[in-house]
């Protein structure tokens, strides 16, 4: 049976976690999955390098699908921006 749940490491190491009520005493093996966006401790936004590396991951498929690529440098007009 897998159950997950969410837990905080402490400064001390600790980790604490809340569990289901059905869930019997005993012992269980616990495996640690680390966000990889985690912004710093009083932080209110993630990094954005992190964001990056994280939506570049979660669209790795639709950005390296060539049928995708319906535009060339061909496509479009010049901009001119002295305006």
């Amino acid at each position: 049976m897998t159950i997950r749940v969410m837990g905080r490491v402490d400064e001390n190491h600790r980790l604490s976690a809340e569990v289901p009520e059905s869930l019997s005493a005993g012992p269980v093996e616990v495996i640690i999955e680390v966000p990889q966006s985690v912004p710093p401790e009083g932080s209110e936004e993630p990094d954005a390098n992190a964001w990056t590396a994280v939506i570049a991951e979660a669209w790795a498929d639709d950005l390296t699908d060539v049928t995708q690529d319906i535009y060339t440098l061909d496509d479009g007009e010049p901009v001119d921006d002295r305006r």
